[in-house]
């Protein structure tokens, strides 16, 4: 069951009215002046601690049961390595209890400092075993084959090559286990830091599993989400609306637009080398904008569904394609993943107070380690060593501007910024390649073709007139009106400060859900990131 699915859409108006109403009222038995036992009923909006275990439960078993229709194998997995995680913030945060025991109340100066040194050092175990187990969990999913292949192609060893044959043909990676593990680290560092653990691994077990965010993301903190579950909010006529609009752009951007898109980007590049450069340019365009509503239509419908449940989950892209510089691309593309490499890795790592050098290498090294998180094979490593390039360029064009001021002005300046722009994107663009097509052979054909190489002759006639029943012309025009449609809608919402009125949106709903329904393409394409 994906979010594009009827069954998905049959689950919803299911769970959010139980959601609502199962804890509605909460009976409080009380005794009277008499005697004589009497009950009250708490409204909906006091947030109990009933209702919200009510509510609790009813999230976790919503979660699993979505997830037990996609792999319900692996749900005894997520649950114990949610447990292991829930464990191991419990006994971090024993540091701070141990210190404010009554015994160590009558402790000298020195014996107060020998006993937080002792609960410091077992809370730093306690996060590097944490963190350690997290990341053997993605490598034996995720890069255990693509290691034994390294070493077969080092070593020469049979038995390595057997292994990593074997490890892909029979190994099924869990949905969602590398936003999984982030999360679960990102919790742990948190209670490190000083933030409280769960309370109750109910608590922690429905915010880890919660359906919207588990397969991909967006990475959500602990603290924030479970702050909302305690606000108890009542589902108000805005956020309801703002659901379902979301919702409905969603589906709009997934069902119509990226799959439209992806039946082109598929044809193109499994046909390599029948393809031409025209072809090999149109696909990589066309494979960006298909990356980029899909992904960003999976995050709209993740925020909508969690909005009909009371929660705010955070947001994944600010117009990304608009950017001028690729800080600037990363700041607003995965937002959250980038929020968890920045806190996590950059600032721990010294950031950018350790002179320009340590910055330099900061930023590549992050980039590195994205690639590698993407996937296990070297074209996410080369997309990984693009992007650190490039941000490595960006900050040392950021010094070399502040030292001749003129160079500065430039790039302020309409000409400098389209022309920054333009750069931002083609290197943006042309690093898709590598994403799309891992295998770094194939992604090399791309790149030796682009100029000057022909299609084969059947290639038109096979994939622009049978398959997509269009000339190739007719594509490129269907581009670029979505590109001055993203633009315009980009002006809109950032020049003008327009936003739609809740009735417009309410309805505009039901016409999305008929354009999709009338043309999207039948069938349908899986979400990019569930590789992920």
């Amino acid at each position: 069951m994906s979010f594009v699915d009827t069954l998905y859409g049959f689950f919803l108006c299911l769970l959010v009215p139980l959601y609502w109403h199962y804890g509605r009222f909460t009976p409080a038995f009380n005794l009277n002046t008499q005697g004589n036992v009497t009950t009250a009923k708490v409204d909906i909006n006091d947030p109990s601690e009933s209702t919200q275990k009510r509510r609790q439960w009813l999230l976790l078993l919503a979660s699993l049961f979505f997830y037990a229709l996609l792999q319900v194998y692996y749900i005894p997995f997520l649950l114990l390595a949610a447990l292991l995680n829930y464990k191991l913030a419990k006994a971090m945060e024993a540091r701070s209890r141990g210190c404010l025991q009554p015994q160590y109340s009558q402790l000298s100066n020195q014996e107060w400092e020998e006993m937080q040194r002792f609960w410091n050092s077992r809370a730093t175990q306690m996060l590097v075993i944490g963190i350690v187990l997290n990341i053997l969990i993605l490598i034996i999913f995720r890069y255990l084959p693509f290691l034994f292949g390294i070493i077969d192609d080092v070593l020469n060893i049979p038995l390595a090559q057997f292994s990593s044959n074997w490890l892909r043909t029979n190994l099924i990676v869990p949905l969602g286990i590398s936003f999984f593990t982030f999360e679960c680290i990102a919790y742990l560092v948190d209670v490190y830091r000083g933030a409280p653990a769960s309370y109750s691994f109910l608590q922690f077990a429905s915010y880890k599993l919660f359906f919207p965010k588990l397969i991909s993301g967006p990475i959500t903190r602990f603290h924030q989400f479970n702050n909302q579950l305690k606000e108890s909010q009542a589902l108000t006529n805005s956020l309801f609306t703002e659901g379902l609009w979301l919702m409905a752009c969603g589906i709009l951007k997934k069902a119509l637009i990226a799959d439209s898109l992806g039946i082109f980007v598929d044809l193109c590049y499994g046909n390599l080398e029948r393809a031409g450069s025209g072809d090999l340019w149109l696909a990589i365009i066309g494979y960006g904008l298909q990356l980029y509503f899909d992904f960003s239509g999976y995050v709209d419908m993740a925020r909508g569904s969690a909005m009909l449940l009371g929660f705010q989950l955070p947001e994944n892209f600010n117009s990304p394609y608009f950017t001028t510089s690729i800080a600037a691309f990363w700041r607003r593309w995965h937002m959250t993943l980038g929020d968890w490499l920045r806190n996590y890795l950059y600032f721990p790592l010294g950031g950018s107070r350790k002179g320009l050098m340590r910055t330099c290498i900061n930023l590549f090294l992050i980039m590195f380690l994205a690639g590698i998180w993407h996937g296990a094979a070297w074209g996410y490593v080369i997309w990984g060593v693009i992007h650190g390039l490039a941000l490595v360029i960006h900050r040392l064009t950021e010094q070399v501007s502040q030292v001749f001021t003129g160079f500065g002005r430039w790039w302020k300046s309409i000409p400098g910024t389209v022309c920054a722009w333009m750069i931002t994107q083609f290197m943006v663009f042309l690093s898709w390649v590598f994403f799309r097509l891992p295998n770094v052979q194939q992604a090399n054909l791309v790149f030796s073709r682009l100029f000057n190489h022909r299609a084969d002759v059947q290639f038109a006639h096979k994939v622009y007139g049978e398959a997509l029943g269009m000339g190739r012309s007719d594509l490129v025009w269907l581009v670029l009106a979505l590109v001055m449609i993203m633009t315009f809608l980009y002006l809109v919402k950032r020049g003008l400060k327009v936003q739609l009125s809740s009735p417009v949106k309410m309805a505009l709903v039901p016409v999305c859900i008929f354009m999709v329904w009338i043309l999207a393409p039948g069938g349908g394409l899986p979400y990019i990131y569930f590789d992920f």
